[in-house]
């Protein structure tokens, strides 16, 4: 009961720092990988601690990372050529 509680009360707060996370993980490996062009693998070994529950998937045909903690957030950033790796807005993801 108590920790329903505080999952409840704490739910916005949770939510943000995903969203946080899931921002900072697409666009460190977006740059990892098509800006200095390391691989995966090595790119995983740049996430902070208190990452581990944000999930990469790599999009190499577009230069895309997908970025997500499931059921609470997800971002993408693409490499833009001279721009480097730029944040998606979400109607840009919709229209994925």
């Amino acid at each position: 009961m108590i920790a329903a509680l505080w999952l409840v009360w704490s739910w916005n707060s949770i939510k943000g720092q995903a969203r946080v996370g899931v921002a900072y993980g697409a666009h460190i490996t977006c740059s990892c990988r098509y800006v200095e062009g390391r691989d995966m693998k090595s790119c995983e070994t740049d996430k902070e601690k208190g990452m581990e529950i944000v999930r990469l998937s790599d999009d190499p045909e577009n230069k895309r990372i997908y970025a997500s903690v499931p059921f609470l957030a997800e971002a993408v950033a693409e490499r833009r050529g001279a721009y480097g790796c730029v944040q998606l807005n979400q109607a840009e993801i919709d229209a994925l």
